[in-house]
C-alpha cells in the first residue's frame, strides 16, 4: 500500500502526459482542446473527428460545453499517433479501438493486428534504407567524391 508521502500529488501537464503516457492515467477531465492540439500536433478539427468516428471515447464537457480531455484520452491519442506514424490505416485503428473496448478476450486479435503492422513497418524501413543509399550515392557524385561510373575520385 502506498504511503501518503509516496503518492504523487502534482498533476502532469498535457504535453508531459502525451509525451510520456505511462502509469495509470488520471481520469479528471481538465485539458482543453487547444492544449491537446498543441501537445499532440493534431488540429482541433482532427480531435473532434477522432471523437466522432469513435477513435476516442466521448469526451467530457465543461459547464459551458467546451471539451475537457483527461489523461486517459491523451494516452490513447499518443498510441494512435504512433500507429498513424507506422502508416496504419484509420480503418485498422478503428478496428483496434473497437476490439480494445470489447475487453481482454480480444488480446490475441489485437496482438496479431500489431504484429502485422510491425512487419509492414519493417518492409518500409528496408525500402527507406535502399532509398537512403541512392540519395547518398547521388550526393557523393554532386560533391565530387565519385565520378559518373561510381568510382572514387582521387583526392585533390
Amino acid at each position: 500500500m502506498a504511503t501518503p508521502s509516496s503518492v504523487r500529488t502534482e498533476q502532469r501537464s498535457c504535453a508531459e502526459v502525451f509525451e510520456h503516457p505511462t502509469g495509470e492515467p488520471d481520469r479528471t477531465p481538465r485539458h482543453t482542446i487547444s492544449e491537446v492540439s498543441a501537445a499532440s500536433g493534431l488540429t482541433a478539427h482532427t480531435l473532434r473527428w477522432y471523437e466522432r468516428i469513435g477513435l476516442l471515447d466521448r469526451v467530457d464537457r465543461a459547464a459551458g460545453g467546451q471539451r475537457r480531455y483527461c489523461d486517459a484520452d491523451l494516452h490513447r491519442l499518443a498510441f494512435l499517433s504512433r500507429l498513424r506514424l507506422t502508416g496504419m490505416p484509420i480503418a485498422d485503428m478503428l478496428r483496434y479501438v473497437e476490439m480494445a473496448r470489447l475487453g481482454e478476450h480480444t488480446y490475441e486479435e489485437r496482438r496479431q493486428l500489431l504484429v502485422d503492422q510491425r512487419e509492414e513497418v519493417r518492409r518500409r524501413i528496408v525500402d527507406l534504407q535502399a532509398t537512403l543509399a541512392v540519395l547518398d550515392y547521388k550526393i557523393d557524385i554532386y560533391s565530387g567524391q565519385l565520378d559518373d561510373a561510381g568510382a572514387c575520385r582521387p583526392p585533390r
